[in-house]
């Protein structure tokens, strides 16, 4: 798929519960079966602890997608595609242990906030487990004029620790 209109759209991808690594490539697979859109380059896999959040490590990585669909339809379908991966919400747990996250980073250069989403993320830059793997597909990015990979070697500094494993 390749049109016109097509958008890069950044999609992190974590998950702490199961087989971590295994569930990242299924959603990747997932994301890259999507009508409108297929999986343009992924990161390396990365291990990190949980922040603000109890459980065991996480694994993590960024996907780019390329698409067509809306940012409103590509979350939708980033819902389902955590539900269909097991995903549980439970009901006021912030930052619960989980069997997948996915969550929507950049949608192009669109900046918009609304209740049920804002682009930019409005937390990515505070987090090394985001800006490591964004940092490796996004060679040339920048965050509020800040070299992504700069961002992640502040975050890393900071004490946010992340370890590289591999291939996605």
């Amino acid at each position: 798929m390749s049109c016109a209109d097509d958008v890069e759209a950044f999609v992190a991808l974590g998950a702490n519960l199961g087989d971590g690594a295994a569930t990242l490539r299924a959603a990747v697979q997932a994301i890259d079966a999507l009508s409108l859109t297929r999986v343009a380059a992924r990161s390396s896999l990365y291990r990190t602890a949980p922040q603000h959040a109890s459980g065991p490590d996480y694994w993590n990585a960024v996907i780019l997608a390329r698409t067509a669909l809306s940012p409103d339809a590509l979350l939708d379908a980033l819902l389902r595609i955590e539900s269909d991966l097991g995903r549980q919400r439970p009901s006021g747990e912030i930052n619960a242990p989980r069997t997948l996250d996915l969550d929507l980073l950049l949608y192009g250069s669109l900046q918009r906030q609304s209740e049920r989403l804002t682009l930019p993320h409005p937390r990515m830059a505070q987090r090394a487990f985001v800006l490591a793997p964004l940092a490796e597909i996004w060679l040339e990015g920048r965050i509020d004029g800040t070299r992504v990979a700069e961002l992640a070697e502040q975050r890393v500094a900071e004490g946010q620790a992340i370890e590289k494993l591999g291939l996605l």
